[in-house]
């Protein structure tokens, strides 16, 4: 399958789920990555505002805002992704009809991010990701200030055997399904 191909049948087999099974597998994602030591350690996370063929993050995003933990997600520039504080009431649609931080919300530092929670389109155990084609997160995670684990998370039908590397490419210390975790390493704690 080429790249377009193998988003597009992703998509599909994302968006036949129903509402109950992608529920139920995202808590299960989100449980996953919770049981992580780097997250257990992380001070700053930041995560995504889901789209509908996406693992729900909303309600990690709340229980992990009761717990206390600042979040931060993405804002998106032209070709720039910037991560900001998430607070609820100013979050506005944005880039490609995803919520994100509107005007007013503050801007998080690269450096100050311990862990990143990281969508895709489909990923390899060895932690390579595909995403959507627009290399976003390519470019935010390849910033030097930029230290923090970096942890993919899907379905399990979205990690396949392998995938079409280039160099501009950032694998992911660990990737995370509603079946487990694969990955190069076993990160212990934010380096």
């Amino acid at each position: 399958m080429t790249k377009n191909e193998l988003r597009r049948e992703m998509k599909r087999r994302n968006l036949s789920l129903t509402a109950e099974a992608r529920a139920e597998r995202s808590r299960q994602i989100f449980s996953r990555v919770e049981q992580l030591p780097a997250f257990a350690a992380a001070r700053t996370v930041a995560l995504f505002c889901a789209l509908a063929d996406e693992p729900a993050t909303q309600p990690a995003i709340a229980r992990w805002l009761a717990q206390g933990r600042r979040l931060v997600v993405p804002r998106v520039e032209g070709e720039r992704m910037e991560f900001f504080e998430y607070v609820p009431e100013t979050l506005c649609d944005g880039a490609f009809g995803i919520s994100e931080p509107g005007a007013g919300a503050a801007l998080c530092p690269p450096a100050e991010i311990d862990l990143v929670v990281v969508p895709g389109t489909a990923f390899s155990p060895q932690g390579a990701r595909m995403g959507r084609g627009r290399g976003y997160y390519d470019r935010y995670l390849s910033q030097r200030e930029f230290r923090g684990v970096k942890v993919g998370v899907c379905y399990a039908h979205q990690l396949v055997g392998e995938l079409p590397v280039e160099p501009h490419d950032v694998a992911m210390d660990c990737v995370v399904t509603e079946c487990g975790e694969a990955g190069p390493s076993r990160i212990a704690v934010p380096r």
